[in-house]
């Protein structure tokens, strides 16, 4: 039977959307943005929109409905897994796996190779079982994938709060002088071309953190701590202070160096466990081809040790 859940908004303000996602931190964003387009959400009883502006004294229901039955094909791919228990997987995904299901890419994905291995917590909706962040296509590394929907609600609860640890390692364009920085700017669909996304004023806040681990002829290795996870935020972020990813063929230049896609590599992932609470920490090595242009542009780079 779906379940109900009843609010009552004392102090909140702010948009419905983002009150609730405030208020029921253990959904996803995601699925709070479906309820609300699917009519499962009520105002005083009333059908608002996400943008209605929410007020002291209302009273929000939310239809919670009961998990759907999952129609996607199992598929006995092999998988890089790094640990694995009763309630979580990390797994390790190879540049050029799709993380799950969509139009353009309807099998063939981690999910398929993961619903063959596991059960996966069906919170996230039909397509994305497991799931509770994702890279890209064309990004390397760690994923923290959930068993069960009690170990997905706390895993999502950690990304929200920001207490997780996401550490990358990317390879730009040109030699940044600073040791470190931060960027600090909104990202949201590009105005221009649907299938980017772009700094816009009317974005997601968005934060990354960077540092220089070495410096090359022209290129630039650097790793990068995420606060917020938005759609291709490194790789916009470092295009908006003119460093490109190298390889990346949707921001970088048409010059650069030829790979399978942008070289990023998800190498750190830190979580508390969502039973145990025990903090775990787990660390993937760049991929054999990420390595090897590196080791090429050390021997390019005079003095470089």
């Amino acid at each position: 039977m779906p379940r109900k859940v009843q609010l009552e908004i004392t102090g909140q303000t702010g948009r419905l959307d983002k009150v609730l996602s405030e208020m029921m931190p253990d959904e996803s964003r995601s699925q709070l943005k479906l309820a609300i387009d699917e009519k499962r959400v009520l105002v005083n009883s009333q059908v608002e929109k996400p943008k209605y502006h929410v007020q002291p004294g209302d009273q929000i229901e939310v239809t919670i409905p009961d998990p759907v039955k999952l129609d996607l094909e199992p598929e006995n791919i092999p998988l890089d897994i790094v640990y694995e228990d009763d309630d979580v997987i990390v797994v390790n995904k190879p540049s050029g796996m799709v993380v799950h299901p969509s139009p353009g890419h309807p099998d063939h994905t981690l999910v398929n190779a993961l619903l063959y291995h596991s059960p996966l917590s069906t919170i996230n909706g039909t397509y994305r079982p497991g799931i509770v962040h994702r890279i890209d296509k064309d990004t390397s590394g760690l994923l923290m994938v959930a068993k069960n929907d009690n170990a997905h609600r706390s895993l999502a609860a950690q990304l929200k709060n920001k207490t997780n640890l996401r550490e990358y390692i990317a390879l730009v364009h040109g030699v940044i002088k600073q040791d470190t920085g931060v960027i600090d700017a909104p990202i949201g669909r590009s105005p221009k071309d649907r299938k980017r996304q772009a700094i816009v004023a009317d974005g997601r806040h968005a934060v990354t953190h960077y540092q220089v681990l070495e410096r090359y002829l022209n290129y630039t290795l650097i790793s990068c701590w995420l606060e917020t996870g938005r759609t291709h935020q490194i790789r916009v972020h470092m295009k908006s202070i003119g460093h490109p990813l190298a390889g990346d063929p949707l921001y970088g230049p048409r010059k650069t160096i030829a790979g399978s896609g942008q070289f990023l590599h998800a190498k750190k992932l830190g979580f508390r466990h969502p039973v145990t609470g025990k903090q775990l920490v787990f660390d993937a090595p760049l991929p054999a081809d990420f390595q090897k242009v590196i080791n090429r542009l050390r021997e390019q780079t005079p003095g470089l040790k």
